[in-house]
């Protein structure tokens, strides 16, 4: 079956949409559906490591730059914080995955914080050296 996935993306959702509300579903494009749908899973996997690494970058600089924290690093940790919240509550099935997802968001943090203070990436921790809990506390910066 031919559908317009590849040549017309808008119309071909607006058209499964259809055929779903009205219950035809063996003319569903399924092998494009499921793609999709597993497409918004890694989306939303991937939207939570970006704010993870975006949130430990200040994170690092704050403690390892301790002379020059600011508010900027400040808000930036507390935006961060809120908008994972937010994601974990509406995906909460991510929580699953976090110490995989925060592995990989902290070593991406490490070379960014690297590149932003001029602090060789040795010096920083090798792996993430704060437990969910601790870096997600509104209180918490380290020292």
């Amino acid at each position: 079956m031919t559908t317009r996935y590849d040549s017309d993306f808008y119309g071909w959702t607006q058209e499964q949409a259809d055929l779903l509300r009205s219950g035809r579903l063996a003319e569903l494009d399924t092998k494009n559906l499921l793609a999709e749908i597993e497409s918004m899973g890694t989306s939303a996997e991937n939207e939570l490591e970006s704010r993870l690494e975006v949130l430990f970058i200040p994170l690092l600089k704050w403690q390892f730059q301790a002379e020059r924290q600011g508010r900027s690093w400040r808000l930036t940790i507390e935006e961060q914080r809120r908008k994972i919240e937010r994601r974990l509550k509406k995906s909460p099935s991510l929580k699953h995955n976090l110490p995989e997802i925060i592995e990989d968001a902290y070593g991406d943090a490490v070379i960014s914080a690297e590149r932003e203070t001029n602090i060789k990436r040795t010096v920083f921790p090798s792996s993430c050296p704060w437990s969910f809990e601790q870096f997600m506390d509104p209180a918490f910066y380290p020292e």
